[in-house]
This record gives structure tokens, C-alpha cells and sequence, in this order.
């Protein structure tokens, strides 16, 4: 998948796999016979976004068995309730052995993406992208910005190596946005572009006169945010942030229409509702 390392990827599925299969499926060795064989429909239980169908296609692949999945919806697919996402079909072990795990994921995944292209809608036409943060799932990070980039959004840093972003604490440990600003300049690549986090229009002209490419304004009332951007008048890209995914699609359009470049939401990931899909078998006969 774009954006994503297979084998870490292969890695993540094999631990979820151990975690969820432990030692061996007791209910399905001790019912289901050898042979047999079954066919499951995915069903979409409500209007949304399809993202995980080639993770979902993966856990198959690793459980082993003679499986067939077949989708008939791509990842960032809109689907509206009742429509078949896809069809699989095969050895029963096999099948039942990974269903809950591929469906989990799609089903995360999936939330992740229809909530995202809910805010991308919001503000559509304004010029400002919806952006996600680093409050992932631990060890599930590079799927969900997957997630977010499939509902239309754009992904924040991925880890801490990847960018400086001076947030309340560090300006406090370092003595103010000033110095943090200044120190970062000296330790980071020339290539690196500098965030820094404020909370009202004095920090705002600090963190510009610092020489601050990025400047994020965390939880600040609609008329301090655009008496900011008209502040920064271009210099740097603003960024809007704190509770953004707490507000209405009407509030966030009000965001986006004080001219900020960014909205960034952590809600998209860390607290997203599953994309409810269904999967109903019937055995098949050879």
C-alpha cells in the first residue's frame, strides 16, 4: 500500500495474529471439520468511506489456507449502507481464523477515513487542509495517516525525527519561544522546517520575530485566530489546533474561513467511531 512499509506492516499483522490466534483457535479446530468450506460477504451497515481492504486481504494471506477475497470497493470507495464491500470465501478454518482481526482493521480504518473526509467537506473551498497528529494507536501509526490520506487529509509529523514543533512545555523548559526557537535553529538540519505552538497574539509575534516557519494556534477563540493570520501576513504557515474534532462542521468552516492553512485534529485518530461492516457466512458445498 502507498505510504506503507510492507514488512513492518507484515510484522505488525503477525504479532495482532499471536495476540488474538494465541496458541491456536480451540472453538474452530474442535467444530469446524477440515474440509469444510464457507463464502462471507462484507456488507457496509452504514454510508462511509472503505479504507484496510489490502490489510484485510493480508491477514488471509499470513494465516494461511486456501482463502479468496475479493473486493468489489477500493480503498477511499464511498459505499452507502446495504451496499457488499467484498466477498470471501474458502477453507472455514482458515477464514474464521482471521475474520475478527482483517475486520477489526477495516473497520478502524475505515472510521478513520469517513470522519476525515467529513472535515475535508467541512472546509471545502476554504483553502485549509485537514491534518492529523501523533495521538495514533501505538503501533497501528502508519496505517491510520494511511487512513486520514484516503479520506483526503494530510498527515502531521510521524514521529519526532521527522520535524520541530515547540509546544507549552519545551517553551518553558527552554526559557521562553525566543531562545527554543533559536537553539532549534542551531541543532536542526538547515532542511527542517520549525513549528512553534502559542496560545494568544503576543506569543504569535514572538514566534514570528523568532523566525518560526510554522506557527500553530492552539485553542484560540475565531477573532484571535484571524487577527493572527492577518499578523503573520504570510510568513509562515498557520496552523489551527486544540479540540478542532469537538466542533460542529459549521464551527470548523468558521476556522478554516479565518484564513489558516492547516486544521489540525486528533480526534481522527485517537477516539474515532469503527465504520460498522458486517460479515455473514454460508457454507458452501464442494
Amino acid at each position: 500500500m502507498n505510504g506503507i512499509d510492507n514488512i513492518r506492516l507484515d510484522e505488525f499483522l503477525r504479532s495482532a495474529l499471536e495476540e488474538d490466534v494465541g496458541t491456536g483457535d480451540i472453538t474452530t479446530e474442535a467444530t469446524i471439520p477440515e474440509t469444510a468450506l464457507i463464502e462471507g460477504l462484507y456488507v457496509a451497515k452504514d454510508d462511509g468511506i472503505i479504507c484496510g481492504t489490502e490489510v484485510c486481504r493480508r491477514v488471509f494471506e499470513l494465516c494461511g489456507g486456501d482463502v479468496t477475497l475479493e473486493f468489489y470497493k477500493n480503498d477511499g470507495d464511498a459505499v452507502k449502507k446495504g451496499d457488499i464491500i467484498g466477498k470471501v470465501a474458502g477453507n472455514a478454518r482458515a477464514v474464521l481464523t482471521g475474520e475478527r482481526l482483517g475486520l477489526n482493521i477495516m473497520q478502524h480504518l475505515s472510521g478513520i477515513a469517513t470522519k476525515t473526509k467529513y472535515y475535508v467537506d467541512a472546509v471545502a473551498g476554504t483553502g485549509a487542509r485537514i491534518a492529523d497528529t501523533r495521538k495514533a494507536t501505538p503501533g497501528m501509526r502508519a496505517l491510520e495517516k494511511y487512513a486520514v490520506r484516503v479520506g483526503g487529509g494530510s498527515n502531521h509529523r510521524m514521529n519526532l525525527s521527522d520535524g520541530v514543533l515547540i509546544k507549552d512545555n519545551h517553551i518553558v523548559a527552554a526559557g521562553g519561544i525566543g531562545k527554543a526557537v533559536a537553539a532549534a535553529k542551531k541543532c536542526a538540519p538547515h532542511t527542517m522546517k520549525i513549528e512553534v505552538e502559542v496560545e494568544d497574539l503576543a506569543e504569535t509575534k514572538e514566534a514570528l520575530d523568532a523566525g518560526a516557519d510554522i506557527i500553530m494556534l492552539d485553542n484560540m477563540a475565531i477573532p484571535d485566530m484571524a487577527a493572527a493570520v492577518k499578523l503573520i501576513g504570510g510568513r509562515a504557515v498557520v496552523e489551527a489546533s486544540g479540540n478542532m474534532g469537538d466542533k460542529t462542521a459549521d464551527e470548523l468552516k468558521k476556522v478554516a474561513e479565518t484564513g489558516v492553512d492547516l486544521i489540525s485534529i486528533g480526534a481522527l485518530t485517537h477516539s474515532v467511531k469503527a465504520f460498522d461492516i458486517s460479515l455473514k457466512f454460508t457454507l458452501k458445498t464442494k
